[in-house]
């Protein structure tokens, strides 16, 4: 029982980002589900009432629900430039159709026949039925739609912060990114009970529709008819209580007219994470500028197209990345041409501008475990290819598909494993330490080489270009503001690889928060000299 103490101060030191994801997470979900609701149903009855319409639109709506949810919000994300709510809501619009529309055909088709014809009878007319005796008998299984869809979408919503759109899927991402289980269960028990909370809702409204579908050809008391008309609001309850802890968070910063909001981005591992609230306390650290944090961005190409689009003004950028993955240059540029090159090219075809470099060098590093070094004598990759085809590889997605990555190095050393699978980063050391895998692409500056005992192999055909890391900002901003660069410029040459190194190892191994990690290294060494 001694993690109870710890956890109950993580939670409230954490809660008011909490009511801020949760309230985030809640209008995901609520306005996905309420746009899909009121496209939904008319289109299935349309379906309904047209055969030769019922065929597309089922094979249609179900031909959405096999793409990946990953894959579905990247191509979104490309088709409207940019990041945050609009792709990500669109995505679980989406995905809620299919079971509204196919409840409310199946719905609408369990009306009898008899009942139809009895209501023609009487004299009601086409829109007359519908209104009141076809939807009315089918509401439970259209209700039960979009139960179904409300509760798979907060599920999916969580992917959502891969894309900067918030959601309790920040925890969640950020905690993989750092093997951090509190913060995996932080984003992950709130999105189960919300899971709950609106099934739950769902379930009060059909107890309640059904009590007053049986009694309403009797006097009801007025208590009884408000308590029933509760049960069935109850969802509707639930999105205007989610709508209140989305506009009135625990803890709110606005700017003040004097004030400019900066927009920092980040990639999804700790060097990142580390480097990203560096830069953002540094600049908070001037009284004219307010910081918005957009960090735990997918990858590479997600921040990179959030720069273009004007989603975020700065994040950590590498050479070796920038020359490879974004200008898709050849590795065969080497030293400050590297630098030199991106610097160029990025302001002349993006605007972006290059700032002066941390001070350290990130490079890609083939590693195997340091027992292993000893029982297969390697001590370059060079040497590895002629045991490869023995052993299992773990590699990061972004660095299998790069040509900076394990596609270049495949063809330059003749590397041809046994397996190789796609890893998390945070997974990948683990799963070299238990022995799943033999081989992983570590980052020369992360500690947990060390920790982990593994040997890094020498490029001895110095395949990988340099990657120091630097600032890149939108030039337009800096025009805007130069006092900005002269800012940023500050950690120029102030983070070496084993300053970086020592800092990831705080926050991978000590597990501590990035932001209380760069803000100890700020106070000690930069601020004090300011």
């Amino acid at each position: 029982m001694n993690w109870i103490a710890p956890w109950i101060d993580f939670t409230i030191e954490r809660l008011p980002e909490l009511w801020l994801r949760l309230g985030e997470h809640f209008i995901l979900v609520g306005v996905s589900t309420l746009i899909a609701t009121l496209v939904g149903i008319p289109l299935g009855i349309l379906a309904n009432r047209n055969k030769w319409l019922r065929g597309p639109v089922s094979v249609g709506c179900g031909a959405l629900q096999p793409i990946p949810s990953l894959a579905m919000l990247a191509v979104l994300l490309t088709v409207f430039n940019k990041i945050g709510f609009l792709p990500a809501i669109t995505a679980l619009t989406l995905y809620a159709f299919l079971p509204i529309v196919r409840n409310t055909i199946a719905g609408l088709d369990s009306v009898s026949k008899e009942i139809i014809e009895g209501a023609k009878g009487v004299g009601m007319t086409r829109a007359q039925r519908l209104l009141w005796v076809e939807l009315p008998l089918a509401s439970p299984i259209i209700v039960t739609g979009i139960r179904t869809s409300a509760v798979i979408g907060v599920g999916i919503a969580t992917l959502s912060a891969f894309i900067g759109a918030g959601g309790l899927g920040q925890f969640i991402n950020r905690g993989l990114s750092m093997s951090n289980t509190n913060l995996i269960l932080f984003g992950a028990i709130p999105a189960i009970l919300l899971a709950l909370a609106v099934d739950a809702s769902v379930v009060f409204s059909l107890w309640g529709l059904k009590k007053y579908r049986r009694r309403h050809s009797q006097p009801l008391k007025t208590g009884k008819t408000l308590f029933y008309g509760l049960m069935m609001a109850t969802p509707g309850i639930l999105f205007l209580l989610g709508t209140l802890i989305y506009f009135m968070p625990l803890k709110q910063t606005s700017p003040t007219s004097t004030q400019t909001v900066i927009r920092i981005g980040s990639k999804n591992f700790t060097e990142q994470l580390i480097l990203g609230e560096l830069m953002a306390q540094l600049i908070e650290s001037d009284q004219d500028f307010l910081v918005e944090r957009h960090f735990n961005l997918g990858g590479t190409m997600i921040c990179h197209e959030a720069m273009k689009n004007g989603a975020i003004d700065i994040y950590a950028e590498y050479t070796g990345t920038g020359l490879t993955a974004i200008l898709k240059q050849t590795t065969a540029i080497k030293g400050s041409q590297v630098l030199q090159l991106v610097s160029e090219q990025y302001l002349d075809r993006y605007n972006i501008k290059w700032l002066k470099p941390f001070g350290f060098n990130n490079t890609y590093a083939v590693t195997i475990r340091s027992e292993d070094k000893d029982k297969f004598q390697l001590s370059k990759i060079s040497e590895l290819a002629k045991i490869s085809n023995k052993l299992k590889a773990g590699f990061t997605s972004e660095f299998m598909e790069r040509e900076d990555g394990y596609q270049g190095i495949q063809q330059l050393y003749n590397l041809y494993f046994e397996s190789v699978v796609d890893l998390e980063p945070s997974i990948m050391y683990r799963a070299i330490a238990n022995k799943e895998v033999d081989v992983i692409c570590a980052f020369a500056t992360d500690g947990r080489i060390e920790s982990y005992e593994l040997y890094v192999l020498a490029d001895d055909k110095h395949f990988f270009p340099p990657y120091q890391a630097a600032p890149i900002v939108r030039n337009d901003l800096l025009k805007k503001f130069p006092k900005l660069e002269k800012l940023l410029n500050t950690w120029a040459g102030k983070l070496n690889d084993e300053t970086m190194q020592q800092l990831n190892y705080q926050v991978d191994e000590l597990k501590r928060s990035p932001h209380n990690v760069a803000e100890i290294f700020l106070k000690n060494n930069v601020l004090q000299s300011r």
